[in-house]
């Protein structure tokens, strides 16, 4: 049993990968919670898909790509935003349009600009390949963006649970805005690497909604989630490992068996195990008793 488990360490990229995923881990369900509790799940997938035409200009101009990734991911936020406000176009067309348009934007660059960009790591990530220089990259974001939530934590938590009354009171409801975008894009870079952006979105919402039906404050959310996101990427690794299969996969195909666990067995919201069910099994058995002594009079 526990050369099973130690096995996998020996191995330098396996120590890598294991540090990255728990770090984000970590860091995508917290930032995935505002977006839950916002009804924006939609808008980490937009985000995910946002930052290929930053990567396809930076790749050829031969910066960082992370810096294009994040200059594109915020200008897809601010369109969003800009046409909710300007127009009367609901948020959730908004959002499908600038994903499509900033994904079709980016592989037309790529094919212009004649980048030899790896979207097969770009769209589903590639743990295995981290090196040293990619661990401390994504610990330095996970501990930035993990850092401005503790601090902006009270002023996050009323804008999220009401944005209008944070507006009323005199809150920069717009830099606001801008900070929590901002947190989401650097979370989605750091996350590409390990998941891609196919996949990263559902390691911002699925551990964040698993604990959703576990807890209720947004606190034990953020905590419970960060919790089933670190395991969920330690055993998507091993199974990986051990299974010979694509690790990104992996680790969301056991975020969504933990998230399938709490939907079945939650103790206020689950399907079997929700009090109510009790009080109607038990209402359906005294319809059936009654029935039968019905019959039996006839």
């Amino acid at each position: 049993m526990w050369e099973k488990l130690l096995e996998p360490l020996s191995y330098g990229f396996m120590q890598n990968a294991l540090v990255i995923g728990i770090l984000i881990g970590i860091l995508c369900p917290i930032v995935g919670t505002y977006l839950i509790v916002q009804r924006m799940s939609l808008l980490g997938d937009v985000m995910a898909h946002s930052v290929l035409p930053g990567l396809a200009i930076a790749f050829y101009l031969r910066v960082n790509i992370l810096i294009g990734a994040f200059v594109s991911g915020i200008i897809s936020a601010f369109l969003i935003a800009w046409i909710r406000t300007q127009t009367r176009v609901k948020v959730d067309a908004a959002m499908a349009l600038i994903f499509s348009s900033f994904f079709a934007l980016g592989v037309m660059l790529i094919t212009l600009l004649r980048n030899k960009l790896d979207l097969d790591s770009f769209l589903f990530g590639d743990i295995l390949g981290a090196t040293v220089e990619d661990v401390w990259r994504t610990a330095i974001i996970t501990a930035i963006v993990l850092a401005l939530i503790k601090l902006f934590y009270r002023v996050l938590l009323y804008y999220t649970f009401d944005p209008l009354g944070a507006q009323a009171i005199g809150l920069p409801t717009g830099f606001i805005y801008l900070g929590l975008m901002s947190a989401i894009t650097l979370t989605i870079i750091a996350s590409m690497q390990t998941v891609g952006v196919v996949l990263v979105v559902a390691m911002l919402i699925g551990p964040g909604i698993t604990a959703y039906l576990l807890v209720k404050q947004l606190h034990h959310m953020m905590l419970l989630g960060a919790g089933i996101g670190a395991i969920s990427s330690i055993v998507g690794l091993y199974i990986s490992y051990y299974s010979n299969t694509p690790s990104g996969p992996a680790i969301v195909l056991v975020s969504f068996s933990l998230f399938i666990l709490a939907l079945m067995f939650s103790p206020s919201q689950g399907i079997l195990t929700r009090p109510e069910i009790g009080s109607r099994s038990n209402k359906t058995l005294q319809s059936l008793r009654a029935i039968i002594k019905n019959s039996l009079r006839i």
